[in-house]
């Protein structure tokens, strides 16, 4: 068990007391509690490839019994690598969301042992919610999957605005996950004390192996991240003309004045986002249609969105309903 562990499974209590969460079906996620190192010293530690292959599914497509086959499917160029799949409907995105991460979820639980996800909030939480029905609910091995979050509001857990109280409600209430299996950040301290904290226990979980190292780049190596992106084309908590997006040395960082409340923040940095095995990039509705065009069409723009910053050493996939990709 690693330091962080030790110290999440003797605080659990504390927090499923501040939570005055009511029962649930998997009652160890109760205490799922704040991942937090030993020490907090107070100061943070602190792309483009030429082809997307676009694929617009069809209600029977989704439901075929062997591979998924795209009803239609165009070459076009882009900005940045990745595959771009369009959905009928956002319940349609939902289902081939889940079958993405269940058949990753089998491959790395038997290359690896383990299973490293990474989460954001808003509406990609939403979009996992078939997870939890059969038959992936049943099949998945919930307890080897490691949950960690891109980016996260320093606001108390019981908070209307924490990613992680969003996450639990919709999502790891309803899963067998074991308690120190999920990394929430410590509310407790500052912004800049929380991304120092979390980046050092990133750094042992590095070390005990339940997250993989990049070769490439020497940063952490996260199995998938589920992200979403922001109608201005943000992701995580990486914002247009901040600095913080051309960070390249810290794992986690923080964020003081965010353009969209609450202001104190902490978040993964482009290097551990595009260090990562897979990545999809779930959009839908179409208020982000606009900025779903520049970040995929043929806008000569030279002011990259942080979203067009998005580009893993695997593989790129963006999840679209319709509605979100009317304007490509």
């Amino acid at each position: 068990m690693t330091e962080c562990a030790m110290r999440l499974a003797s605080c659990s209590r504390a927090l499923s007391a501040n939570l005055r969460l009511s029962p649930t079906r998997f009652t160890p996620l109760r205490r799922s509690l704040s991942l937090t190192s030993p020490s907090v010293a107070g100061k943070p530690l602190f792309c483009s490839h030429p082809h997307r292959k676009i694929s617009v599914l069809s209600t029977n497509s989704l439901r075929s019994p062997c591979c998924t086959k795209a009803s239609m499917a165009e070459t076009v160029t882009g900005k940045s690598k990745g595959e771009v799949q369009v959905f009928d409907s956002e319940e349609e995105l939902a289902v081939s969301l889940a079958k993405y991460t269940a058949d990753l979820s089998e491959k790395f639980c038997k290359e690896r042992g383990a299973f490293s996800v990474v989460v954001s909030g808003g509406s990609l939480i939403k979009s996992l919610r078939k997870l939890v029905e059969p038959p992936y609910i049943d099949s998945i091995d919930w307890s080897k999957w490691h949950v960690f979050w891109v980016d996260e509001r320093v606001v108390p857990k019981d908070h209307p605005d924490s990613n992680y109280l969003l996450a639990y409600d919709a999502f790891l209430s309803k899963i067998p996950i074991p308690a120190g299996h999920v990394y929430a950040i410590n509310d407790a301290l500052s912004a800049e004390g929380a991304a120092d904290d979390y980046e050092t226990c990133l750094r042992h979980l590095v070390k005990s192996k339940i997250v993989d190292i990049s070769k490439e780049s020497g940063f952490p190596k996260f199995d998938v991240m589920l992200l979403g992106m922001g109608p201005d084309g943000h992701v995580a908590s990486l914002f247009p003309g901040h600095p913080l997006v051309h960070e390249k040395e810290k794992w986690v960082t923080f964020i003081k004045d965010s353009p969209k409340p609450p202001s104190d923040r902490i978040t993964f940095t482009f290097p551990v986002i595009n260090s990562s095995s897979n990545i999809a990039l779930a959009v839908a509705g179409a208020g982000k249609a606009d900025v779903v065009h520049k970040a995929l069409g043929d806008s000569k723009s030279s002011d990259l969105l942080p979203v067009q910053m998005v580009s893993p050493e695997g593989e790129l996939v963006w999840f679209l309903d319709k509605a979100a990709a009317s304007k490509l």
